[in-house]
């Protein structure tokens, strides 16, 4: 007989839900300290029930739920901070973070920097801060949380520290090469920007669209093949 693990109050977000069976919903938390861990919500789509307002995304909670193998079973859900509410541009990134939690951690790995990360960014849209650098620090956060994370400041061949005024070809999944400024064709970057990317001071276009870049380069090394539907999402609100 299976053990069941009792799990009271544990601070989360809800990153998705989806219906099951007649009233019930098969809910995707990210927590603080049990990583993202799967549930099931008996009754929570009732109109009667009490967790149903609760259980928002883009909310902190606290959750208490019964875990036994791979699916647990809620049993208390609370409020734990404001509501955020995001339009536009805010709303799609929030959706793209929520993605790439789902696509990218493994159940039961707790990241507990990596939930700060993810709510420092929820809370510093809710403010109105720029979409661009919010992301990016988001991306290099959870490449390094996976064991992914960039090189930036240290050349690989010579390992000596990465110039300003020097280019680079990146080497994903090994670092940064010298090359020649004039035939910089290819994966090739300013050290300038990345510096700006290791020190997390990404305030110009350039330093951003490079950033951009490689971050985007490096997550889609482990993305795979099947496109995040928050980026579609994003460029048919462009071309629309």
């Amino acid at each position: 007989m299976a053990v069941i693990s009792r799990i009271e109050l544990v601070p989360a977000y809800l990153l998705h839900q989806r219906p099951y069976r007649e009233s019930s919903a098969l809910l995707e938390m990210f927590t603080e300290s049990h990583g993202r861990v799967g549930l099931v919500a008996r009754g929570v789509r009732s109109p009667k029930s009490r967790q149903r307002g609760e259980l928002q995304p883009f909310r902190s909670l606290r959750l208490s739920w019964n875990a036994r193998g791979e699916l647990g079973t809620l049993t208390a859900v609370e409020a734990d901070g404001p509501l955020h509410s995001f339009k536009g541009t805010a709303l799609y990134s929030v959706f793209y973070l929520n993605e790439l939690l789902l696509r990218l951690l493994a159940r039961h790995d707790p990241h507990p920097g990596l939930y700060m990360a993810y709510q420092a960014s929820l809370q510093n849209f809710a403010h109105g801060f720029e979409v661009e650098p919010v992301l990016r620090l988001f991306e290099k956060r959870l490449l390094q949380e996976l064991g992914y994370g960039l090189l930036l400041d240290t050349e690989i061949e010579m390992g000596e520290p990465v110039q300003p005024e020097l280019y680079y070809e990146y080497q994903l999944e090994s670092g940064p090469v010298i090359t020649s400024g004039e035939a910089a064709q290819g994966f090739v970057f300013k050290g300038s920007s990345l510096l700006a990317l290791s020190q997390e001071r990404m305030t110009t276009a350039e330093v951003l669209r490079d950033a951009k870049r490689l971050t985007r380069a490096a997550l889609n090394l482990y993305l795979g093949d099947k496109p995040l539907k928050s980026r579609e999402l994003f460029r048919s609100l462009k071309r629309n």
